[in-house]
């Protein structure tokens, strides 16, 4: 069953109420069964949620109800990747949470277009379009900043200074073999004590602690600008407890700036990173073609969520209201600049896309399997810190409502399994592009909308491709914000 909360908005009350998000979400991920989830005190990892809001129209009745939630912390390598559409590239948390969207959505389309009731849907102006039911609207929610940009953020003299990540165990556990990655999140919050792991002789796998090395030599008050990277800015007040805090460093994101751009300077201090750039997930080892959190969470605010199989139904894109972050090391500032201001200026759009920024709110309730929850909660013999290997997908539908992975594929699948229907996760493009197929067959041919009345749509290139505004407003987007995006290999995506 479902989480959801009812309850009764004062007036001015904001419907995206922070705290009551991150718990809303928190106990959804409790309901879950056991399986996929981090051992307690040694392995820690990320959650993500979609919250659907839904507020009644002649009272100020909101209901907020959990729609998908996803867990996890890594990426496949680039020579991993599949043109079968059967393996699940990226499984950071955010992104799993996005694609278990996709399935509900998916789901509530095929019930609308088959004559049912949609808690979501409802037909729109145009021939064989839907659009979102007035009153309802959708709000993002990550347990801690999004891995690229948005994590870049600015030390101040009452905080802990970078220190190495969590070191994860050496051989098998850094890379899996067929080039899963690890994403390794920032330094806990301020005022928290933790300890830490020792470092002697340890491999690590880098995301968002950055560089070990370079963090223990980077304690340096000196505060070098980069060249081909913004300055890093003195928080505002909701980043520091002072009244005139000093910037010292910036936390450090282990996303690498995608080639063709500005690189990171690595000078100590804010001089480390460049700010504002495209950022590709990383990992020791083989290199990730998926990029960073920050820069997907950017287009979605462009493009919708809804990508571009469901835009051949919807008349306008989805976007997410709000994006609430949970407890942990946070800047509004740099929020702004990584999800937001990249995008603002994007301009001729086609009807039904705009610049379309969410909310930026944080809560103060901690995700209990953060790393700092993790690292406080260590015990003596447990063995060494790591983030969990497996990811976890849930989101509201009747069928197969859970969905674990690992590297890609469903957890605990055996080698002689790969490559057959059972080794696929249900967030996979394929996966996803067989339901949207269903929901295709299911729509009465005088209702399709008329860019899925061509015949000649055959493969999953075809089908994204035919969603012509869709494509025409990421070609927007890529021309003025966004020119270095690397483009998907064709042949990669020709399945069916």
């Amino acid at each position: 069953m479902p989480v959801a909360s009812t309850y009764t908005a004062p007036v001015g009350f904001n419907m995206a109420h922070a705290d009551e998000i991150a718990k809303l979400c928190y106990e959804r991920f409790n309901r879950l069964p056991r399986r996929g989830k981090p051992e307690p005190g040694r392995e820690w990892t990320l959650l993500a949620a979609v919250v659907q809001i839904t507020r009644c129209a002649d009272s100020d009745t909101v209901e907020k109800e959990v729609v998908s939630l996803g867990t996890g912390t890594k990426c496949i390598g680039q020579t991993a990747m599949s043109p079968k559409g059967d393996i699940l590239n990226d499984s950071h948390a955010e992104v799993i949470a996005r694609r278990g969207c996709i399935r509900y959505l998916i789901q509530e389309l095929h019930r609308a277009v088959s004559g049912g009731t949609s808690s979501v849907f409802c037909p729109a102006d145009q021939r064989g379009k839907w659009r979102l039911r007035p009153g309802v609207s959708l709000l993002f929610f990550t347990s801690h900043t999004p891995c690229g940009d948005a994590a870049i953020i600015p030390m101040i003299d009452s905080q802990s200074q970078p220190c190495p990540p969590v070191t994860s165990v050496k051989s098998h556990e850094g890379t899996d073999g067929r080039g899963g990655q690890k994403r390794e999140a920032e330094v806990p919050s301020e005022g928290k004590h933790v300890k830490r792991p020792r470092l002697e002789g340890q491999e690590t796998d880098l995301c968002d602690g950055g560089d070990a090395k370079q963090s223990l030599l980077s304690n340096s008050p000196k505060n070098e600008n980069p060249s081909q990277s913004q300055p890093a800015k003195t928080p505002g007040p909701s980043d520091s407890a002072g009244p005139h805090p000093q910037v010292l460093d910036v936390h450090r994101t282990g996303a690498k700036c995608v080639s063709g751009g500005p690189a990171d300077p690595l000078r100590p201090g804010v001089g480390y990173h460049s700010t504002g750039v495209l950022r590709v997930k990383p990992g020791r080892g083989e290199p990730t073609r998926s990029l960073s959190c920050s820069d997907k969470l950017a287009r979605w605010g462009v493009l919708g969520f809804q990508g571009a199989l469901l835009s051949h139904y919807l008349q306008e894109a989805l976007y997410f209201s709000t994006v609430v972050v949970g407890e942990c090391p946070y800047s509004q500032e740099v929020m702004q600049r990584a999800l937001v201001t990249r995008c603002s200026h994007v301009t001729d759009l086609p009807a039904g896309f705009s610049v379309c920024p969410p909310e930026l709110l944080q809560s103060g309730l901690e995700f209990p399997f953060s790393q700092a929850q993790t690292e406080l909660r260590h015990q003596a013999g447990q063995g060494r810190i790591s983030s969990c290997g497996a990811a976890i997908s849930w989101c509201n539908v009747p069928e197969r409502p859970l969905d674990v992975t690992a590297n890609g594929y469903k957890h605990g699948v055996t080698k002689k399994a790969l490559g057959t229907a059972g080794a696929r996760s249900l967030l996979c493009k394929l996966e996803l592009f067989h339901s949207f197929l269903s929901v295709v067959a299911a729509t009465d041919p005088e209702a399709l909308p008329d860019s899925l009345r061509r015949t000649e749509l055959k493969t999953y290139w075809d089908f994204k491709h035919a969603s012509h505004s869709y494509q025409q407003a990421w070609q927007q987007l890529h021309s003025q914000a966004f020119p270095l995006w690397p483009r998907s290999d064709r042949h990669l995506l020709l399945f069916h």
